[in-house]
């Protein structure tokens, strides 16, 4: 990657508001498919005759096609101009979109998933660095509000959306339904957006791509297919773990090796303090979000009853505390010291975490809701403050360089903390079950006292409730190990430059000329 030259074309007026709403709408759409067909999978699955384990390919495509060309983003933007990727990326995201809606096979969904994954990549580091330049400084804060609401709305209202639809009409409307919003994006970002500067004549790294591709694509595959290969008994995880390893070692010697600027990952970046914290944090803010949120359903519906619908009620709130959060903080960033902002919103995420600890089979819908909606809030005020200190003292030519970097940790780190949890998850309700009927013996007098040692039924039923309640030791367990990374992380704060809390108005009205320039 290389510097940019992506600031808009000199004396074009900006509509910030227009350009704004149609960039969101491109990034809401790639935000929510990332989680809005996992609900839908048992429906695909019938529909398409694919097996329990052929259809996660479905996700896993996409997953691995988003992960191998977001680092594309900054040279993209830099070799055609950004406005020009922006409108190829929604447009072929959308075509995709219509291909896995009318899919009717296993392997044409899986192709369109991919498709949607390598034309999506670009739409979220885009929609960062686009909101960046076109305003001033001081209105970084509220600018990466919108932005962070655009991209915690997937994870947070995918899953619920994803079920309503599949309920209410049929599983092929969960891509359907991108199509007016794409529509609608594109003709914003042709209308709106300014022309921006291309360089034709920039060069690309073709190795150290080829590198950094293969090992993000092994690495993903890793971590996606690893709990159903029952990890490294599996010789395809040796595999995917051995190309990971030896790709990303060939990548970091060609980069460290040749002059910055002649490489495709430009490592000027990693020489900011602010950038590299930032990445630090992004990473263990992906783990806990999305391990978070890949526990709560298979918790609220295998142990506790509740129907996809439900269980989507049941967590949708804490999108809300996540909103408010962001409109509150806002208005904050450039008047209070950011790191204040993000070690409270750290604090109630970890204490929230601490309140998951003591849920039980019986936790009532309130005691589920009410941590959501205090998790969500910190979580809305460590992600805006994070992004504007991350890019607070970045130059702004390495900006498309370093939203997609930005984007692409956040991705690995939710990778990481889902296949985790999940591995976890399995090995630890293993070892509680172990625990638990451990004390059930012929030389325990309750239990040969009790209807379930009278028959093989009732043996049955209590094997049953011990799994249960395994299973809901091994999620506790889970909530503590999130805790704990999140508490790790806040010392790290002490590490970030603060910027200044107000810039002179000289200042202001050179960045706003810079990002017309």
């Amino acid at each position: 990657m290389s510097t940019s030259g992506n600031a808009p074309a000199a004396g074009e007026p900006i509509n910030r508001g227009m350009v704004t709403v149609s960039i969101m709408l491109a990034t809401v759409i790639q935000a929510i498919d990332g989680t809005i067909a996992n609900v839908a999978l048992p429906h695909m699955q019938g529909a398409l005759n694919a097996s329990s384990d052929q259809i996660t390919w479905v996700l896993t495509s996409f997953i691995v096609a988003t992960a191998i060309a977001t680092p594309l983003t900054g040279w993209l933007s830099d070799r055609f101009g950004s406005k020009q990727v922006f409108l190829v990326s929604i447009a072929g995201f959308t075509l995709a979109s219509v291909l896995c809606g009318i899919a009717g096979n296993l392997s044409e969904i899986v192709a369109a998933r991919l498709l949607q994954g390598v034309f999506g990549a670009a739409l979220v580091p885009l929609s960062q660095s686009t909101l960046l330049d076109i305003n001033p400084r001081e209105k970084h804060g509220s600018a990466m509000a919108v932005w962070g609401m655009g991209v915690m709305v997937g994870p947070i209202l995918g899953p619920t959306l994803g079920g309503w639809l599949t309920e209410a009409y049929d599983w092929r409307w969960c891509f359907f339904i991108n199509v007016p919003i794409g529509a609608a994006a594109f003709f914003g970002i042709l209308k709106y957006i300014p022309r921006t500067h291309a360089r034709r004549s920039i060069r690309f790294d073709v190795f150290g791509f080829a590198a950094l591709s293969l090992a993000i694509g092994a690495l993903q595959m890793l971590l996606d297919r690893g709990q159903q290969n029952d990890w490294f008994s599996s010789g395809e995880t040796w595999g995917e773990a051995t190309i990971a390893f030896v790709s990303f070692g060939f990548f970091l010697i060609h980069t460290f090796t040749r002059p910055a600027g002649t490489t495709f990952f430009n490592y000027r970046l990693l020489l900011n303090r602010n950038f590299t914290t930032g990445l630090i944090f992004i990473f263990v803010v992906g783990m806990v979000l999305f391990a978070t949120r890949a526990l709560m359903p298979s918790m609220l519906q295998g142990l506790m009853g509740y129907s996809p619908t439900d269980a989507g009620l049941v967590t949708a709130p804490s999108g809300l505390g996540t909103m408010l959060a962001m409109m509150i903080v806002g208005r904050m960033v450039g008047k209070v010291d950011l790191r204040l902002i993000l070690g409270v919103g750290f604090g109630l995420t970890a204490a929230t975490l601490a309140m998951m600890c003591g849920y039980t089979v019986d936790t009532s819908k309130s005691a589920i809701i009410i941590p959501g909606i205090i998790q969500g809030f910190g979580l809305g005020l460590v992600f805006v403050p994070l992004s504007a200190a991350t890019f607070a003292t970045l130059a702004g030519d390495l900006r498309p360089d370093g939203t997609s970097i930005y984007s692409l940790i956040r991705n690995i780190g939710s990778s990481i903390g889902i296949a985790m949890v999940q591995a976890l998850q399995f090995a630890n309700t293993q070892t509680a079950h172990e625990a638990l009927a451990g004390q059930i013996s012929v030389h325990n007098s309750a239990f040969m006292n009790s209807m379930y040692a009278q028959s093989p039924a009732g043996l049955a039923a209590l094997n049953g409730e011990v799994t249960r309640q395994a299973s809901m030791i091994a999620y506790i367990d889970n909530f503590w190990l999130m805790m704990i990374l999140t508490l790790l992380a806040m010392p790290l704060l002490f590490i970030i430059q603060a910027p200044k809390k107000k810039a002179s108005q000289g200042e202001d009205e050179q960045v706003e000329l810079a990002a017309l320039e």
